[in-house]
């Protein structure tokens, strides 16, 4: 992340700028259009401050949204933002931060990697480096596009410099990141990236294919494609990982929410946030991996711990994704499928339960899976394992959701719902600058 520190932010305000529905002003500092993407110095520190921003500003979002909303965690501030995702509801106002901060940072997501892609091919670059500022670009959009359709009921998945973009459902949305997904696939299978490229922006820390084959997975089964969600998962290679690294000027973002300051914003959720009829055997690992116990609640009365796993060091990595995260895919999928398929979803199973070399260290190391052999009793044991494994990872809210988990009332404050929103309302400024945003969901 260091790299071309300068034109980085001249890249990413240029690029932030053109979405913005705010009052612009001129910036005698902002990098032009042309500057920015007239050379190759410039292109590639764009495409270094895209993976920046998605991995500081939008994985804040990402994650920290739906935790609260989802109940992996608990709040722990007066901050009037956390304190109305917490009470959630029908209360929950479109002017909350972090339902404006999720929207627009993906959308500047989005738009960076559009810009990145209309001018690789203007510049003179080697052909492995356009490829894999390209592929990285698609990848990113895909990204930020599928973290939008699991928070929001209908989506962008265009931008417009006219403050008219068209919404798509969230369904769409999904299908427009695998899309463009399979095209990142077959541009890296074509070309594959550039060493150049690779030294420049991903530093080695991003498996792009594997990546990619990752993602597919994941927005395949969130989209209901099942067959085409374990073709991808089981091509993924699980030795592989892929990390956003963090350093003194660019802090792991979910430190700095709960330990920065020793102010923290929110704290982990006892039994990861569900309710107790999900059990985990003392022995499981993942409970010491990402939690500390504490024995205190917050303001709410919400039993809360204290975090460790990937968050406690401030400069300390996150995975792109979690490896076993293939093996709940898999399992799930083949579950939801017409002919559901048992044997082979308990044996996916069984890999994450009794998993003891898991690159990361997120290892269960319990006993394989003995419960009853159904459909529904496998789904919930999917989606306990889905909450521990993939603890604040984004997914909560849509995992909740997919697994038919109870309702949310639409009354704030009830803090004994396992989620209080179903999907969140439409930030103001989009709704005040774009005359194609819908009406907000009823919950």
């Amino acid at each position: 992340m260091k790299n071309n520190f300068k034109y980085i932010i001249l890249c990413i305000s240029f690029s932030m700028g053109i979405i913005s529905c705010e009052t612009d002003f001129d910036n005698p500092n902002a990098a032009t259009e042309e500057q920015t993407f007239s050379s190759r110095e410039g292109i590639l520190a764009t495409a270094v401050g895209l993976q920046q921003l998605f991995s500081t500003t939008g994985v804040r979002w990402i994650v920290e949204t739906p935790a609260i909303t989802a109940r992996e965690g608990g709040i722990t501030t007066t901050f009037q933002n956390m304190i109305e995702l917490e009470d959630g509801g029908t209360a929950l106002p479109n002017f909350n931060s972090n339902v404006q901060g999720l929207w627009s940072t993906m959308l500047r997501v989005v738009k960076i990697a559009e810009d990145i892609e209309a001018n690789a091919g203007n510049i003179e670059l080697d052909p492995g480096t356009q490829s894999g500022l390209i592929a990285h670009a698609k990848l990113f959009k895909a990204m930020a596009i599928g973290s939008l359709a699991q928070n929001y009921e209908q989506v962008i998945v265009e931008t417009s410099n006219d403050n008219d973009a068209t919404f798509v459902t969230r369904n769409q949305g999904f299908e427009t990141a695998i899309t463009l997904l399979t095209e990142a696939s077959a541009q890296l299978a074509a070309t594959a990236a550039s060493d150049e490229f690779i030294n420049a922006v991903t530093q080695g820390n991003i498996d792009l294919p594997n990546t990619i084959l990752a993602m597919t997975a994941r927005y395949n089964l969130f989209a209901g494609n099942y067959d085409a969600a374990l073709a991808a998962a089981n091509a993924v290679d699980l030795t592989s990982t892929s990390i956003f690294d963090y350093d003194t000027q660019n802090l792991n973002p979910i430190w700095a929410r709960v330990f920065q300051n020793a102010a923290p914003n929110f704290k982990p959720r006892d039994n990861f946030g569900l309710p107790a009829a999900f059990t985990f055997d003392a022995a499981d690992g993942r409970l010491a991996f990402y939690l500390v116990p504490l024995d205190e609640t917050n303001q709410n009365g919400l039993p809360i711990e204290d975090l460790a796993g990937f968050f406690d060091v401030d400069t300390g990595p996150l995975p792109v994704y979690i490896p076993d995260e293939m093996n709940l895919i898999i399992a799930e999928a083949n579950l939801r499928l017409g002919t559901p398929n048992l044997g082979a979803a308990t044996a996916a199973l069984d890999e994450v339960l009794t998993d003891t070399d898991d690159p990361f260290g997120v290892n269960a190391d319990v006993a394989a899976y003995s419960g009853p052999n159904t459909v529904d009793a496998l789904l919930d044991e999917v989606f306990r394992n889905r909450r521990a494994e993939l603890f604040l990872t984004g997914m909560s809210l849509e995992d909740s959701r997919r697994f038919g988990r109870p309702e949310p009332s639409g009354a704030a404050m009830n803090y004994n719902e396992e989620r209080n929103r179903n999907f969140y309302p439409y930030p103001d400024l989009e709704r005040n600058s774009n005359p194609n945003t819908p009406a907000d969901p009823t919950i």
